[in-house]
């Protein structure tokens, strides 16, 4: 006998008033029901129900049996649950890595509300612009922009869509020659994040219209998104940046917005990480998150 489906099915019939009732709530026929209740009663020596053709009733030594399994199920139901909770309960370490500038920028107040949420979730960042290898430096997850990820030996999900502009300050347009095309841009000092999937072949489409260019090497290269956005405050060329990046600048005026009609490629944002991670309840919970917030 499985004492424990036994008791179980006693105070499913119990409760619900008939044999019939508590097979189609547990999935059994009624012989199988009628099997445990007779085995609990030859183990126990006494009847616990008292069944005819067109009813049952509960014995005296039944409804103190049933009392007292109620209130055991109950407790086992409860232990379980405690430990399915606490299993839920995010804790532990998640070692990220993240570009310097977007890190500070848009990725850091994230993590942030993630571990205010999850206070027994520790976090490691190292902020990085290179690429770094997920698995040889034990790395959980990797935030990345660019163009479509497409390295079949790691997972990913899209965070974010960046949207880049092309844009100079006012004191170098002031002296460069005029820019009415993106062909124009040949004549110009354009300024290249060097970490970038395509750092000097720039897209830009206009109403179907699509221009590839690819620039000579410029006079500043750099490896730092805030880095590039500095040379072009102090009049140094034309950069193509995410739009976060400059946003209140050029809004203030201080750099300006190039080419309107002419939209660069954007690239997106993306979480990264190894396929075996997937496995882990909170790197999943930390990307879902990420996820949500950047649709927030």
């Amino acid at each position: 006998m499985d004492k424990l489906r036994a008791i179980t099915v006693f105070r499913r019939v119990i409760e619900l008033g008939s044999f019939k009732a508590a097979a189609e709530d547990m999935a059994l026929s009624k012989a199988a029901i009628s099997k445990n209740i007779n085995e609990l009663e030859d183990y126990l020596k006494t009847p616990l129900i008292n069944r005819t053709t067109r009813k049952m009733h509960i014995t005296e030594n039944g409804q103190v049996y049933y009392n007292h399994v109620r209130s055991i199920l109950d407790d086992l139901s409860q232990a379980d649950l405690s430990i399915i909770e606490s299993s839920h309960r995010l804790r532990g370490t998640i070692k990220i890595s993240m570009p310097m500038s977007l890190g500070v920028l848009q990725i850091n107040p994230a993590v942030c509300e993630f571990m205010r949420l999850n206070p027994e979730i520790s976090v490691e960042i190292s902020m990085v612009d290179q690429y770094v290898d997920l698995v040889q430096n034990g790395l959980d997850v990797a935030i990345r922009g660019g163009g479509e990820l497409k390295n079949s030996s790691l997972k990913f999900r899209k965070l974010l869509e960046l949207k880049r502009v092309l844009c100079a300050s006012p004191e170098y347009l002031e002296r460069a020659d005029k820019l009415v095309s993106p062909d124009d841009l040949y004549s110009h000092n354009c300024l290249v994040y060097s970490l970038s999937s395509s750092p000097r072949h720039w897209v830009f489409r206009n109403a179907g219209t699509v221009k590839a260019i690819d620039l000579a090497p410029g006079t500043y290269v750099v490896n730092n998104g805030l880095a590039l956005k500095q040379a072009t405050q102090a009049g140094l060329g034309i950069i193509l940046i995410p739009e976060l990046f400059v946003k209140k600048e050029i809004e203030s005026g201080e750099l300006i917005s190039l080419l309107p009609k002419w939209k660069a490629e954007s690239h997106s944002l993306y979480a990264v990480y190894p396929y075996h991670k997937e496995q882990s309840q909170k790197v999943r919970a930390f990307i879902d998150f990420l996820v949500d917030y950047f649709n927030r």
